[in-house]
């Protein structure tokens, strides 16, 4: 598309955009372009309703009987074979629990454990260096539990970092026991060839686990077209579960009856309400999860789902690719010499659905543009994070943003002293 495409032009596409009915399945506030769906969805039309329903009705209502009648032991499996289609999973094998770190934790002393058996002495995790934190710092603290237990076997687990696909792929050798990725790196939209390097890992007798947490219901997954080993991701971005929704784990099923649950609660127990004293697990999905789970979230969750499962996902990529470009093109012609640096992939196969640039004085630039309605985040170092969702965006919404980039910028309007005050939250 051409950006010296006019406004009035592009809202003429908008007209005939066949997702663009579902901005009106989102609870949206007036006078606001929401760029950070890739951090916070916004709340789906009837997820409030939803949530009433399960306190008022069949929390209030049905009281402990809901479990049984309202459905509640069965909503993890029963979601997570519906997130399932969106990720290329089969029945069974994604289970909707717990948080992105305690399932990265679980999938990880999994595959460690899979790898003793099948490959002594692999002791290497191999994660990038610009992996989202938590998934350095749970790799991290897992090997250190290895190593401070581990005594009989001599194996010292080490977690590696690499930079670029090159690294990583000469990183992969005899000692390699697993590589954990983020499909999407969630601070430049860098979108890594899942089934390339999975094969690579597999060709060197390593395990892969892909962290989907910014690409779920952004970009087309495949897990069992890539034939990853695991998968974990959260709910409240692209999904627009809410916030702090619960998260997922998918487990290829080759490995589903050698899945070692390190978290062995109770609800992975194949009949929690027996009450043994020994721990058995569930020989399905359920024997991923822990504790018992959080209904409300789940209920409102589903709400946010089902849209997803609603549009078409060739459509949403393509729309997705559309208003990236047309982000990216913008902010080349109309804010040159700025000080904005475009660091996300301009090549649509290494692309998510988040655009990001690099400023000097990045927070205090986004800070600026949320007081006037543009609404995205910042994240470390200098770097303005732009979410593109195609369900409720639209190309007037794109130029209409990078418009009020522009006047931020030239203006100077970022210099004003409350702008440089950090949030707990960015």
């Amino acid at each position: 598309m051409s950006t010296q495409t006019s406004r009035e032009a592009l809202q003429a596409l908008d007209r005939q955009d066949p997702l663009a009915r579902f901005r009106d399945r989102f609870v949206l506030p007036e006078a606001v372009i929401y760029l950070d769906g890739n951090s916070l969805g916004p709340l789906p039309v009837g997820a409030a309703e939803r949530a009433a329903e399960v306190v008022n009705e069949q929390w209030g209502q049905g009281l402990i009987r809901s479990w049984n009648t309202a459905g509640w032991f069965e909503l993890p499996t029963r979601l997570g074979d519906k997130l399932g289609t969106l990720l290329g999973a089969n029945p069974g094998e994604t289970v909707v629990t717990d948080t992105t770190s305690l399932n990265l934790f679980k999938a990880l002393a999994s595959a460690l454990r899979i790898q003793q058996v099948d490959g002594p002495g692999r002791r290497v995790i191999i994660t990038e260096r610009d992996n989202f934190p938590t998934d350095i710092y749970i790799a991290q603290g897992l090997a250190d539990l290895l190593n401070s237990v581990t005594t009989e076997t001599g194996v010292d687990y080490e977690v590696r970092l690499i930079d670029t696909q090159d690294e990583l792929l000469a990183a992969l050798g005899p000692d390699t026991a697993l590589i954990s990725l983020s499909h999407v790196n969630y601070r430049t939209g860098r979108m890594w060839d899942m089934p390339a390097i999975t094969a690579a890992a597999h060709e060197a007798g390593a395990l892969a686990i892909w962290d989907l947490a910014h690409a779920a219901g952004a970009v087309p997954v495949d897990l069992n077209g890539a034939d990853a080993d695991y998968a974990v991701g959260c709910t409240y971005k692209y999904l627009n579960g809410g916030p702090g929704a619960p998260a997922f784990i998918w487990v290829n099923a080759r490995h589903q009856r050698r899945f070692w649950q390190p978290l062995s609660g109770w609800w992975s127990h194949a009949q929690p309400f027996a009450m043994d004293e020994d721990y058995a697990p569930a020989d399905d999905a359920r024997r991923f999860m822990c504790g018992t789970q959080p209904i409300t979230s789940l209920a409102m969750l589903e709400v946010g789902l089902d849209v997803s499962l609603e549009a078409d996902q060739h459509q949403l990529r393509a729309k997705s690719l559309e208003l990236t470009d047309l982000f990216i093109e913008l902010v080349r012609e109309r804010c040159p010499g700025l000080g904005l640096e475009l660091v996300t992939p301009q090549q649509h196969a290494e692309r998510g659905s988040h655009v990001s640039f690099r400023h000097p004085h990045g927070y205090a630039v986004m800070a600026a543009l949320i007081e006037r309605g543009v609404i995205g985040d910042y994240r470390e170092p200098e770097v303005l994070r732009f979410g593109v969702t195609p369900l409720y965006l639209s190309r007037t919404d794109i130029w209409d943003a990078v418009e009020i980039l522009r006047e931020v910028l030239h203006t100077g309007a970022w210099q004003r002293e409350e702008f440089t005050r950090r949030n707990a939250v960015t």
